[in-house]
């Protein structure tokens, strides 16, 4: 099956956690006679030693109503923000080994009133750290997936991203205006909608790190507990 090219992008969540998410299209119909349609895919844990998580994107027939096709231009980007929501609220586990998880795409990620995909509106100050940590783990991992190199020297990443827009409830061009202020601070340097990380950003890879471990083991105390 297809994988879709979001294999090889940097998926950052707004706890701060670097993913890698592997979608084998086309969405299928259920097996179980429920009127819904299923795709397979796996969340992988960057920066650690192998932690992914298996799921199973159930579509639900309300969400198959509004969506003009199943086909990834149409359902890859709330597909995406649908499983990063996922682990935003620390439904998903990350192990070495495990059981397919199943993940409901459903009618709570669309406002109906609106004709929109929502999955929470971001504050200026959470697109700036957003954008941050995207840019930092964007370039040390750069080596596994690599990036166009901008002139000015390192990886360019992209920060105008739809996607990451829609994640965020706001604007590709909002994202790029909240970089600049970054890049007036001096921690990125802007080539139109991407930014290449300055030295000032990758220096304070501390905190970086230091909220990515934060969410791993909060969220492994909640699966933990979970488990009794």
């Amino acid at each position: 099956m297809a994988q879709i090219d979001s294999a090889k992008k940097i998926w950052v969540t707004l706890s701060g956690l670097p993913l890698t998410i592997s979608l084998e299209w086309p969405f299928h119909r259920s097996t179980l006679g429920t009127d819904f349609w299923v795709l397979h895919g796996d969340i992988r844990l960057e920066n650690t030693d192998g932690l992914h998580a298996p799921v199973a994107v159930n579509l639900s027939a309300t969400v198959r109503e509004v969506v003009a096709s199943l086909e990834p231009e149409d359902v890859e980007a709330p597909v995406i923000n649908a499983l990063r929501k996922e682990v935003d609220h620390r439904q998903i586990e990350f192990v070495k080994s495990g059981k397919l998880k199943p993940v409901a795409f459903s009618s709570r990620h669309y406002d109906f009133k609106r004709g929109k995909w929502v999955f929470g509106k971001a504050t200026d100050e959470v697109i700036a750290t957003f954008i941050e940590r995207k840019v930092y783990w964007g370039t040390k991992l750069s080596t596994q997936y690599p990036v166009p190199s901008a002139q000015s020297g390192g990886p360019k990443v992209r920060i105008g991203d739809p996607t990451d827009a829609q994640y965020l409830e706001t604007t590709p061009g909002h994202l790029v205006e909240v970089a600049g202020r970054l890049a007036g601070d001096g921690l990125v340097r802007m080539d139109g909608e991407f930014a290449v990380a300055a030295a000032g950003l990758m220096g304070e890879a501390e905190k970086f790190e230091s909220a990515m471990r934060t969410a791993v083991e909060e969220l492994e105390r909640k699966h933990a507990f979970e488990r009794g």
